[in-house]
């Protein structure tokens, strides 16, 4: 009699999935027609902005580096205006977030009409996220839902980059044990956005991957230049002497802005529970420090762990080292869900729907005055940490002389 394979979902599984995967779809595509519903000044219902809303941002940011105008992004009065002049003079204050190297997706774009380059960047980065996802052999309706989660239409909502940094970051993951050039050069592309690469650099030393070290110091170091070469290499003192401090004082702002309300961090969670700036760090540290205990402990190449399941604990455990970062930035917990679902059976298929959908739901709980997005992959990582461990000590048993009967 063939054994039957106790890690498949059964027929219960995948009806129940179906449903959440729907549920979330049509959430998603709720909030999307809200979002290009305009209002008398033609910005969106959902947002009081322009539909674009973050991508505007990108590619603004590009079409003033086009025409060399780029200190602007530095100067946030400046900015502001050339803003309202491209867009609308009713358009609310925004402000440039990004280290310039982002502007090689950014230029590229702005070649673009804003709305054709939105389409192009959204499904662009949808794309490049299952590239990413190929290497972890998941089925395929597990790699369609990914990319229909609701993490993923949140991110389009916002016109932000999610899936990209999200693709980035799994797709190194994924391939740095067979391809640590590409591995490391994923992760050289992953410092527009350094804050989600944290814990990188310790899985890569955990591991032993020199070769991906190396090649991520050397393609980090190329963007740097590349960036400088074309735009001055002044605009990597203006990111520090100006964006940096901006970026600081909008993570420190007093608690609540409406832009919190997607906020998923430990350092958020402590603002909503009335802590002040040094306790908030604090309660960061620690989080950020455990994350890092335990991706350094899941890469050592002695644990008994599949690289699937290494890779995508290590991208949830990503969301609690970093203190910025929103709901947009969780498509990897999707990842996880879809992960998990499709090979244990032992983990609660509520626990997984809940995970799954709370990106949609997390403006909800942060506006109730809650701030609890953080424990959402708190809760995860520790599930499967906890796995893990059981699963090698039940190993170790079963390899004990004598722990086997005849």
């Amino acid at each position: 009699m063939a054994l039957v394979n106790q890690t498949a979902p059964s027929q219960s599984d995948l009806r129940f999935g179906a449903l959440v995967l729907c549920t979330g779809i049509l959430i998603g595509l709720r909030y999307h027609l809200a979002l290009w519903t305009f209002d008398e000044h033609g910005f969106s219902e959902l947002s009081d902005r322009l539909p674009y809303w973050d991508f505007s941002n990108l590619w603004a940011g590009g079409r003033m580096a086009l025409d060399r105008h780029v200190a602007l992004l530095f100067d946030v009065d400046a900015y502001r205006a050339t803003l309202r002049q491209m867009f609308s003079p009713d358009l609310p204050d925004q402000e440039w977030s990004y280290p310039p190297s982002i502007l090689i997706f950014g230029m590229p774009l702005a070649l673009l009409p804003i709305f054709s380059a939105y389409f192009v960047w959204t499904f662009g980065t949808i794309f490049c996220l299952w590239l990413a996802v190929r290497p972890l052999k998941l089925a395929t309706f597990a790699e369609a839902a990914i990319l229909v989660c609701p993490a993923v239409f949140i991110n389009a909502i916002f016109g932000q980059n999610g899936a990209l940094t999200t693709a980035l970051l799994i797709g190194g993951l994924a391939v740095v044990p067979r391809r640590p050039i590409l591995a490391g050069v994923l992760f050289g592309l992953l410092t527009v956005k350094p804050h989600l690469g944290i814990l990188v650099p310790f899985c890569l030393l955990a591991s032993g991957n020199w070769r991906a070290i190396a090649a991520a110091v050397l393609s980090s170091a190329a963007l740097f230049v590349l960036t400088g070469a074309m735009l001055g290499f002044d605009v990597w003192r203006l990111f520090w002497t100006e964006t940096r401090p901006l970026m600081t004082a909008i993570l420190e702002a007093q608690y609540p802005q409406s832009y919190q309300s997607n906020a998923a961090t430990m350092f958020f969670l402590a603002r909503a529970c009335g802590s002040n700036l040094t306790v908030a760090y604090a309660m960061q540290a620690v989080a950020t420090i455990a994350a890092i205990t335990a991706a350094i402990w899941i890469w050592l190449p002695r644990r008994q762990v599949d690289h699937g399941e290494r890779v995508v604990l290590t991208v949830v455990l990503a969301t609690v080292a970093t203190p910025y970062g929103y709901s947009y930035d969780t498509v990897g917990l999707a990842i996880a869900v879809a992960y998990l679902f499709s090979t244990r059976a032992n983990i609660p298929r509520l626990f997984l729907a809940f995970i799954w959908l709370y990106p949609a739901i997390a403006h909800l709980v942060n506006g109730a005055g809650l701030g609890i997005g953080v424990l959402v992959p708190l809760s995860l990582s520790a599930w499967m940490l906890v796995g893990i461990s059981a699963r090698e000590r039940g190993n170790v048993v079963s390899e004990a002389p004598g722990s086997h009967t005849r």
